[in-house]
């Protein structure tokens, strides 16, 4: 059987690429892709030439936000069958060292992400090979769009866990993408009670807002008026926040977070910031504040799932462009200059 997927073959140099199958192995799950989302690491994989701060080998897949049909089940999977519409997880973790023995398999030193080698080509393409413990059913009321976008929430889910987010939360979002975004409606989920969120751009806020932000603020996104900003942070919420999610992946974000926090609240950093910046760690050191990383999810699917097919988050708004699949380039591209407003690009896989 023949596999159709994009391939990333150099800088920003995209190709449909046709390559055989591999046997099906005992506990994996053929899928047959439906929908496939863009997210900024694919954005830095093809326009920066990274993948966080690692250069990239070439070729490489592209696409880790998806849905799909299953279309073949290896001999030992038991709780999914052919036609049952599933998302998968991506990552292969060794499951035998003691960070996943302890479910923290998200911080597996041997951990094989979906696109970081050729041997795993990413999910835009028309099929998907992968673990069946991995690969998660969804219910009948959550779509292929809404599935594909399981991916970002259980990276919110997972933030939201780490923060600690309780009912009476008060949370600042620093950045309004996709996952500030899905920050701001897993934090409300869990209880969170007063959420701001900040952005550079006026039109992710007005999203922000009807998603159920209780009040945004545009920034200047250069940091000088870091300061000032936390001031109007606490001054619209009536208090420091308890609970900052950096979600900006910039040095202006992480700036403003440790200004605006409460003393021994919590700062999550989300978003992907350079691997060297200056920041002013001399007032975190005597608030006590707990800055905390975040890489992917663990054990988070699920619940991200769940939160969907019952209605408690509301996702679909974020999806605001869809392509056809000979349309990547131009999905890449408007998600890349965010023309158009552009927040999620969904892509639909190949039909032939």
């Amino acid at each position: 059987m023949e596999n159709t997927f994009v391939e990333l073959t150099g800088f920003n140099q995209l190709k449909v690429v046709k390559q055989v199958l591999p046997e099906l192995k005992s506990n994996e799950v053929l899928t047959r892709m439906s929908k496939v989302g863009l997210c900024g690491t694919d954005l830095s994989m093809v326009f920066k030439g990274k993948l966080i701060d690692s250069p990239l080998t070439y070729p490489s897949g592209v696409g880790h936000e998806a849905s799909g049909v299953v279309a073949k089940v290896g001999k030992d999977v038991t709780h999914l069958k052919i036609g049952d519409r599933v998302v998968m997880e991506p990552g292969n973790p060794c499951l035998a060292c003691d960070m996943c023995y302890n479910s923290k398999y998200n911080v597996c030193d041997k951990a094989i992400f979906q696109n970081d080698v050729v041997i795993y080509p990413g999910m835009l393409g028309k099929y998907y090979i992968n673990k069946a413990n991995f690969t998660y059913k969804l219910p009948d009321n959550v779509t292929d769009e809404e599935g594909a976008m399981m991916e970002p929430l259980a990276v919110a889910v997972h933030s939201c866990r780490r923060a600690e987010v309780k009912f009476g939360s008060s949370v600042l979002i620093t950045g309004a993408g996709p996952i500030g975004l899905l920050c701001l409606v897993a934090a409300k989920a869990m209880g969170a009670t007063n959420i701001i969120v900040t952005d550079i751009k006026a039109n992710r806020l007005v999203l922000a807002k009807k998603l159920g932000a209780s009040d945004t603020l545009v920034v200047d996104g250069q940091g000088s008026q870091a300061k000032g900003e936390a001031k109007k942070v606490r001054e619209e919420l009536g208090l420091a926040p308890d609970i900052t999610f950096e979600c900006s992946g910039t040095t202006s974000g992480m700036t403003l977070a440790l200004y605006a926090t409460r003393p021994r609240g919590v700062v999550m950093v989300v978003g992907l910031l350079p691997a060297e910046i200056t920041l002013p760690l001399g007032g975190a050191l005597i608030n006590e504040l707990d800055i905390r990383g975040v890489y992917r999810f663990v054990d988070s699917f699920p619940l991200a799932i769940e939160m969907v097919a019952k209605g408690l988050v509301d996702i679909k708004p974020l999806i605001t462009h869809r392509f056809k699949f000979e349309e990547f380039q131009k999905a890449f591209d408007m998600f890349h200059t965010g023309q158009d407003g552009a927040i999620k690009c969904m892509i639909s896989a190949p039909t032939d």
